[in-house]
């Protein structure tokens, strides 16, 4: 029997259907989970705080597979499990569809100034004029990132009539590779980010690329806070150089209570909740962890593995 650790949030989803040769071990508590950690061979701990699934990951000699219904690996000890051979899965396009309506959220709310909107009805003012007068049809769009929830992003906005442009390491035809995007730049009235976080990424979007942006334009992340040079970004704000920014994650996070980025009315900040915002999430995380149990039962390669080398 090969011995599976999991959070028992998942239990009712995944008791019932989980293949004959693994044994499941559900945790509650954070004793439970260290005590069980150095049986597992097979672990699932999403929900539990990243500082206590780090302590269990160290005490899991046993450990081949581990499985995160989360995109971004970033939190989690990469350099560990490729010195012990673990197989990590992530949860690559889980959130595809939450991210993009966030995206397409925020970019309305934006054009139209619905947050002017949403206050004129707290002060039951009847406005005469829209605040926000922007399109999406013909705007232009840069994407930098085109894995799931790029493509998601892009299917919406060429639906809105936008004309969307894709970045990614390696192009294909009609998308734009690392340097040719940062010359780009200016053709674009809203840029958006969604790329893996590595080290690679870390301040891949600084001074320089800010001031290349078309002005007035706006700036989106939905990748980590890290991938933003945030003193730059919060510059270009305040020189009226950027049209705004929709930042679904920060840095640090939570940002901090007195940080300026919170005071600037054309800065918008859903606090890291775009990949939550579904009650999809748990259930489609639990169908992939089942579908991945029954390819390791049989010996087959895992769907959605992480490249422990690049991150992602």
């Amino acid at each position: 029997m090969t011995v599976a650790l999991v959070n028992a949030l998942a239990r009712p989803l995944v008791e019932s259907k989980t293949p004959d040769g693994i044994e499941p071990l559900w945790f509650e508590t954070p004793e439970e989970l260290l005590d069980l950690a150095p049986r597992a061979e097979i672990a699932w701990l999403d929900m539990c705080p990243p500082p206590l699934a780090a302590q269990a990951i160290a005490r899991m000699d046993k450990l081949v597979w581990y499985n995160a219904m989360s995109s971004g690996v970033d939190w989690l000890p990469l350099d560990l499990f490729r010195e012990r051979g673990v197989t990590l899965t992530n949860g690559a396009g889980i959130h595809a569809q939450s991210v993009a309506e966030f995206a397409l959220l925020g970019m309305l709310g934006m054009a139209k100034n619905w947050r002017e909107v949403v206050r004129a009805q707290d002060r039951h003012e009847w406005l005469a004029e829209p605040p926000g007068k922007l399109e999406l049809l013909d705007a232009e769009v840069l994407i930098i990132g085109a894995g799931e929830i790029g493509q998601r992003i892009r299917q919406m906005l060429l639906a809105m009539g936008s004309r969307v442009t894709m970045a990614r390491r390696n192009p294909g035809v009609g998308e734009l590779g690392g340097e040719e995007w940062r010359s780009a730049l200016g053709r674009f009235n809203w840029v958006i980010l969604i790329v893996p976080s590595t080290p690679e990424t870390r301040g891949l979007f600084g001074a320089d690329e800010l001031a290349a942006m078309k002005p007035d334009a706006v700036l989106m992340n939905f990748a980590r806070g890290t991938v933003v040079d945030q003193d730059a970004l919060l510059a270009a704000i305040d020189s009226h150089h950027l049209g705004g920014a929709f930042l679904d994650v920060t840095d640090p996070e939570p940002l901090p209570r007195d940080h300026p980025l919170w005071a600037r009315d054309n800065v918008h900040i859903s606090m890291h909740l775009s990949g939550r915002a579904q009650d999809a999430l748990f259930p489609r995380g639990a169908a992939r962890y089942l579908e991945n149990l029954q390819r390791f039962q049989r010996g087959e390669p895992l769907l959605h593995r992480v490249d422990l080398a690049r991150g992602y």
